[in-house]
């Protein structure tokens, strides 16, 4: 296994970490109504995607910082790469939330989403998002 593919694995493993933990979070404080359970998804998307995108950016592909447009420019077409995959994500979570009428099983089906999804991330990053350090 090369490299950058085991530091995108750990960087994957600590994200689903921040994403899971930030919706269990949102439970915790608020119940685990639909509306709640909802809201715990896309907090969890958030923190995720930017704590990704760091870790992507610096330890994965190993780009600099850079300031004003260019990173923010390149923060939005990583989202846009991430749509597809977050509905993956999303659609895997929801699934076993409604099939297994469980948080447990909710929060299992998030992490294979999650996988899944990171997955195909790292080859559309790699081709798109940093072709710099690719």
């Amino acid at each position: 296994m090369s490299k950058k593919i085991a530091i995108y694995a750990a960087a994957a493993v600590f994200s689903i970490i921040v994403n899971i933990g930030s919706q269990y979070g949102v439970v915790q404080l608020f119940g685990d109504g639909t509306l709640a359970v909802y809201a715990s998804i896309f907090v969890g998307t958030g923190a995720g995607l930017v704590s990704k995108y760091l870790l992507d950016k610096f330890l994965v592909f190993e780009e600099k910082l850079e300031h004003g447009r260019a990173m923010v420019s390149q923060f939005a077409f990583y989202t846009f790469t991430g749509v597809f995959t977050t509905i993956v994500f999303w659609g895997t979570e929801i699934f076993f939330h409604y099939a297994f009428e469980s948080d447990l099983m909710r929060y299992v089906g998030g992490v294979i989403g999650l996988v899944i999804g990171y997955i195909l991330k790292f080859l559309l990053d790699s081709r798109f998002v940093f072709r710099k350090a690719a």
